[in-house]
């Protein structure tokens, strides 16, 4: 509670100062505010209109009557014209501004518009928009059965569009410059990582079934490598290194509509060369080994030598397999009265990355690895580690720690001894 009294400022009458608002050292009130980016100042004895004159000062306006009469001469300057637009014709204005985005992302920008279309919202003119107006736009949309991530894509939208117009001089504020926390229920569901006892559960039993053994050797290399699922279909023949035991990553295969599109990867620390271990390696040469190879092999944007094809010898895409991991998930749980949580392609990257934390990875590693392009993405996932986690690095030091102590008990040689702690370390 002391943080929240600390940031509201008072004057000497404990009248909460609005922003830009501020008492100098001899009593005078003073505004701030701009002009075309230049900061400018206006200054009174009196706060409001009822306030006294100090004895001995000139008559002057209160600061706030000035500040109204700055808010009417600013306002007169602005464009009535494109005052005027409605919140679709605002949107598809920035929207214009962003070129070079990838196509999956033009195709959100879309999803937005169409919505905006045939929403009264999207119709009403900016200039009305206020930040009440706002907020309770999107609690409508959250009443009217809008999911959290939805509302927050949309939101994501509006709220450029709107500084759009404050940078162009077209509006004075953003109505959207708001946070959205506690203002809407947050029900995403998080993506949660898998134990690795529910991971080997899922995976013995995709082996064994008759009907998802084909599968095993994608779902396990999924699990064990954090790739991203588009980046693991746009995977080539030619991309698999034998001889280095490496998974050469730097491009995404998407299906955008019917559309197949051979993009970038997400960030450009997305590119990058992995690893491989001797078990992964295995999975990729079986799926080598057993892939069909057709009379004409599939190129999209170029490329050529997909891992998987379907039916129509076309390269397989996300849809498809998270579709096979949903139906053998289902089928699992069908079977067995302890239930699994809930398993996508993003689910284990996400627990491969938790996997690689709980094991003592650094983080600066597993960003590589991951192809995060913020650390802060990565290290996320080390804030998620639980009591459980924190109790067995606990041991784990504690064993370690009673290890040194029976070296230096023991009163081996010093190499041997140095060369041990070496090894336990």
């Amino acid at each position: 509670m002391s943080s929240i009294r600390g940031k509201i400022r008072r004057d000497s009458k404990h009248r909460i100062l609005r922003a830009g608002e501020s008492v100098r050292k001899d009593g005078k009130y003073q505004f701030k505010y701009h002009v075309n980016g230049k900061p400018k100042f206006i200054y009174s004895w009196r706060l409001e209109p009822t306030d006294k004159l100090p004895a001995g000062k000139k008559p002057c306006k209160s600061l706030r009557e000035m500040e109204r009469e700055i808010g009417r001469d600013m306002e007169s300057l602005l464009d009535p014209t494109l005052k005027n637009m409605t919140v679709i014709e605002l949107v598809e204005r920035y929207l214009r501004t962003k070129t070079g985005v990838k196509e999956s992302t033009r195709m959100g920008y879309k999803t937005v518009t169409n919505f905006l279309e045939k929403e009264p919202f999207g119709h009403q003119r900016i200039c009305e928009i206020r930040t009440s107006d706002a907020k309770l736009y999107l609690i409508h949309l959250q009443e009217s059965g809008k999911s959290y991530s939805a509302i927050h894509t949309i939101r994501g939208v509006l709220r450029p569009a709107f500084q759009l117009a404050v940078d162009d001089d077209i509006l004075l504020k953003n109505p959207f410059n708001f946070e959205m926390q506690g203002l809407l229920i947050n029900d995403s569901k998080g993506r949660e990582a898998v134990s690795k006892s529910d991971m080997r559960k899922f995976l013995d039993f995709v082996y064994e079934d008759n009907a998802y053994c084909k599968y095993y050797e994608a779902f396990y290399i999924l699990f064990h490598t954090g790739l991203r699922i588009s980046e693991f279909c746009g995977l080539t023949v030619k991309d698999i290194d034998f001889v280095n035991n490496t998974i050469n990553v730097d491009r995404q295969l998407q299906r955008l509509g019917m559309k197949y599109v051979i993009v970038t990867t997400k960030t450009n620390a997305g590119t990058r060369v992995l690893p491989m271990t001797s078990d992964v390696a295995e999975c990729f040469r079986a799926i080598i080994d057993e892939r069909q190879i057709s009379m004409k092999e599939p190129a999209i944007d170029g490329v050529r030598g997909f891992l998987f094809l379907d039916e129509n010898q076309m390269p397989l895409v996300a849809m498809h397999w998270q579709h096979r991991m949903k139906n053998a998930w289902n089928r699992y749980n069908d079977i067995y009265r302890v239930q699994l949580p809930p398993i996508t392609p993003h689910v284990c990257r996400h627990t491969y990355c938790s996997n690689m934390a709980k094991n003592g990875m650094s983080p600066k590693t597993l960003q590589y690895l991951m192809g995060h392009s913020d650390i802060s993405v990565t290290m996320n996932v080390y804030t998620h580690l639980g009591l459980e986690d924190a109790a067995s690095e606990v041991r784990r030091l504690e064993e370690l720690e009673k290890a040194r102590v029976d070296l230096e008990r023991t009163g081996v040689d010093p190499e041997e001894k140095a060369r041990t702690i070496r090894v336990v370390s």
